[in-house]
């Protein structure tokens, strides 16, 4: 039996042990960091307190209990040999026939990283509750001030890139301020809540038509939000961001600027490009090796016309199923196939009853757009429990008005670069939170 070694339980990681699952032939040890599936589309949900974390989060082992033939670890990959095929990980060294990178991404400060500790990403659950908690403190915090400058001040959002997160982030605040804190809170006015996004490109949400960019731009301003295109941001700190010679004082400041792939296990030895994401043949695998394969955010797979395809959940789909297929064709001693995108559109949604979506030249916006968002998302889902959960509390946010998941916890901290078993600075209590590690002082 040829041993298969996947690093990455994400979509692209996930398809390819599903894809490999109960084949006679092969036998497949999954590696990821944490014991769970992330559904990271609907993670800005989580962050935005109308999703528990749970509900798009879904053990792997129970995910792949029915394949046999596969084995979970939860662990940390510390150094890949190629050459030797060897793959050592914080919990002993495997052989393998087949390796599979797919490690996913994380936010790209553009060598700012000082900025993540006043702007935090949205890669992880343990980013979303913190997300969260910056949000929901905000208001708390202006309720209680009675200086109306830091009211101003808290009562101020800026959100940095205004790619398909960095839209859907500003619209669920201005649309949470508008319809469901506006009814709790008594000093403080929420609908009076600015929001800004700050993208440094001409238009925001550049990947679609010019007609469904402006259409979205026009549904963010109708819930308050104020898009600053052609704006370069150049400082950030706990008071605010710096965009060109303008200064605005901000209470939080969230960042959807841009990802770069994972740092790779002994990355030296591939070849990345300025992303960080591994060059990958037409087949998947790694030039001059041809027995790894890397696949959705670790991949750097070029088209024809010198782009390269978008680090997006579609994409690592596919390149999982494929990888998965051309590891059997050569375990069985046949000859691998190219790999081919199919193109399957794109959507984001802006608020209630508020969506876009554009397959080449069909460009849907509004009730239908949204309604489809909702069915793609549910669709995707991992298990039938999760689908109604996350039916039920859309639907019932929907005709109420309300979110139910606003309860927030103590300052967390969260290292997204150390290696799970840094030790914290200072002594610690520790609390056991799903989905991540996080220490509270």
């Amino acid at each position: 039996m040829k041993h298969v070694v996947v690093v990455g339980g994400g979509f692209a990681g996930l398809n390819v042990v599903k894809e490999l699952g109960n084949k006679r032939n092969v036998k497949v040890t999954l590696i990821d960091k944490n014991n769970f599936h992330l559904f990271q589309p609907l993670l800005y949900q989580v962050a935005m307190a109308a999703l528990n974390a749970g509900e798009i989060a879904y053990p792997l082992r129970m995910m792949l209990a029915r394949y046999r033939n596969v084995t979970v670890y939860k662990g940390v990959v510390e150094r890949i040999d190629p050459d030797e095929k060897k793959v050592y990980t914080d919990f002993g060294s495997l052989d393998y026939d087949y390796l599979v990178l797919a490690c996913g991404a994380k936010h790209h400060y553009f060598g700012h990283n000082g900025w993540e500790e006043h702007a935090p990403g949205l890669k992880t659950i343990a980013q979303a509750s913190e997300i969260r908690r910056r949000v929901m403190d905000a208001y708390e915090k202006a309720e209680r001030t009675q200086d109306s400058a830091e009211k101003r001040r808290m009562l101020t959002f800026v959100v940095v890139g205004g790619g398909p997160t960095g839209v859907e982030l500003a619209g669920s605040i201005g649309e949470m301020s508008r319809y469901y804190l506006s009814k709790y809170y008594r000093n403080i006015d929420p609908k009076l809540t600015r929001i800004f996004i700050v993208h440094s490109a001409p238009r925001i949400l550049q990947t679609f038509s010019p007609e469904l960019s402006g259409r979205a731009t026009r549904e963010l301003e109708k819930l308050g939000v104020q898009v600053w295109t052609c704006s370069l941001v150049n400082g950030i700190d706990a008071y605010g961001v710096q965009v060109g010679n303008e200064r605005i004082e901000a209470g939080t400041v969230l960042w959807a600027a841009g990802v770069k792939a994972s740092r790779l296990p002994g990355g030296s030895v591939f070849e990345t490009d300025s992303g960080g994401r591994v060059y990958v043949t037409d087949e998947l695998s790694l030039p001059g090796y041809p027995d790894v394969f890397a696949g959705g955010d670790q991949a750097c797979f070029s088209l024809e016309d010198g782009t390269s395809l978008p680090g997006i959940a579609s994409v690592a789909l596919q390149q999982g199923r494929a990888i998965g297929r051309n590891i059997l064709l050569s375990a069985e001693g046949k000859e691998r196939k190219a790999f081919r995108y199919k193109d399957k559109g794109q959507m984001a949604t802006i608020g209630r009853k508020m969506a876009i979506a554009e397959k080449g030249n069909v460009k849907l916006y509004g009730l239908l757009a949204w309604i489809i968002w909702i069915g793609v998302h549910v669709y995707y889902l991992s298990g039938v429990r999760h689908r109604f959960f996350v039916l039920m509390q859309w639907a019932w946010s929907y005709f109420t008005f309300g979110h139910e998941a606003r309860i927030v916890n103590k300052e967390w901290r969260f290292y997204s670069d150390l290696p799970e078993r840094a030790e914290p600075a200072e002594p610690t209590v520790l609390h056991t939170h799903p989905g991540c590690s996080c220490v509270s002082g």
